[in-house]
């Protein structure tokens, strides 16, 4: 789930000398370089560019991390859905609900996997998958619900494990954007047969290229997945089935293994500034900030807000030098890839509504307190001008 644009270079500065982007994955290596460029170094020394031990050492400790037995690493977030979903034994024509309201590998892996996606409305105040649309989607063809943990805040696990419950549907959890997240004090990735993130670079958790894994307390998901990830074979050279290849590369693992032991911190540096956003935009015009679900934490890998405003924000904010993201301009259902199903907005009255009115704000850890009330003042003189 992409959600990390590059510092563009025609970003401008503002009249006060300041310049804000959007994540600032420059300012999170200089606070850790030594111990990635060890490990780096380390590794090129070892030659040990695929799998080898600091695969092994990241698939233990994230393992650790989340409370699971097993995780399984692979090439990246997208791979990690569409090897659950083959581990699942998904055949033609089952169908799968997920959410409207994601980014497309939620669903295209699905399609890939040989099933049919079937696509079900967001709550209205969260974004997250709403059971409720979720029930009445629900058909004899179906074989499993997917979840997606989305901007950094858990579903409503326990509507959605009810339902998986009493139709005797699997559940994989899409944690892509929600590394630590809880409900009711539990770990997102601890809830469904499966569970896949993404460690894409602007993610909490995030390498330096492409990288991805799955975690699951099934031994026997565990080991087909492993399987199917490395050309069907447990071993070199010995292919019990077809498979694909998919594994982590022990560079981007190395840095992982640098990062994982700062991720609680940073998650606590995200909730914080969150809070400090939540008190210095309250009451700014029509914005709509982000509500936390009962029972749920937010770790606040996106930290959207909601205008009838939102692309002349944009502009502005732009023009003051505060880079921004839309996550997502197109709800999966309306994307040209999905034409074939024919939907009207309202089929979708909530994702095509939040479609156009979300806007994600700079938030990363390692933004400065001046930064983020350069941002809230941007914002409120936006308000003051145009949307008084």
């Amino acid at each position: 789930m992409p959600s990390l644009p590059p510092v563009l270079p025609h970003l401008p500065v503002s009249s006060a000398g300041m310049r804000v982007p959007y994540n600032d994955l420059h300012a999170q290596y200089l606070t850790i370089k030594a111990g990635v460029d060890e490990a780096i170094a380390q590794t090129v020394r070892d030659s040990a560019f695929i799998r080898g031990p600091e695969v092994e050492i990241f698939e233990r400790a994230f393992a650790q991390t989340i409370g699971v037995k097993h995780c399984v690493s692979c090439a990246n977030g997208t791979d990690a859905l569409y090897i659950a979903f083959r581990a699942l034994d998904l055949q033609a024509g089952d169908e799968v609900i997920t959410s409207a309201h994601s980014w497309i590998a939620t669903s295209e892996t699905i399609t890939q996997a040989g099933g049919r996606v079937v696509f079900a409305d967001t709550d209205a105040v969260t974004y997250t998958l709403d059971p409720a649309d979720v029930a009445k989607k629900i058909t004899p063809r179906t074989k499993g619900l997917v979840p997606v943990h989305l901007y950094g805040q858990t579903a409503d696990m326990d509507a959605i494990m009810a339902l998986a419950q009493k139709h005797r549907l699997w559940v994989v959890e899409d944690c892509a954007q929600a590394h630590l997240a809880r409900y009711r004090g539990r770990p997102v990735g601890t809830f469904g047969a499966i569970a896949t993130f993404s460690f894409y670079p602007g993610k909490n958790l995030g390498a330096m290229g492409d990288a991805g894994c799955l975690v699951t307390n099934d031994d026997r998901l565990a080991d087909f997945s492993a399987m199917f990830a490395r050309h069907g074979g447990r071993r070199k050279g010995d292919h019990e089935i077809e498979g694909i290849n998919s594994r982590l590369d022990g560079l981007q693992a190395a840095v992982l293994n640098v990062k994982l032991p700062h991720l609680v911190g940073w998650t606590q540096a995200r909730q914080a500034l969150a809070r400090d956003y939540n008190e210095k935009l309250a009451g700014i015009g029509d914005l709509v900030l982000p509500a936390v679900g009962p029972g749920r934490d937010h770790v606040y890998h996106i930290y959207a807000v909601r205008t009838r405003y939102r692309d002349a924000l944009r502009t502005h904010l732009s023009a003051q030098g505060i880079q921004t993201q839309i996550n997502y301009p197109t709800a999966l259902p309306f994307l040209p890839a999905y034409r074939r199903l024919a939907h009207q907005p309202a089929d979708f009255p909530h994702a095509h509504t939040h479609q156009s009115q979300l806007l994600s704000l700079p938030l990363y850890p390692e933004i400065t307190p001046t930064q983020v009330d350069f941002v809230v003042e941007e914002i409120r003189a936006f308000f003051s001008k145009h949307a008084g």
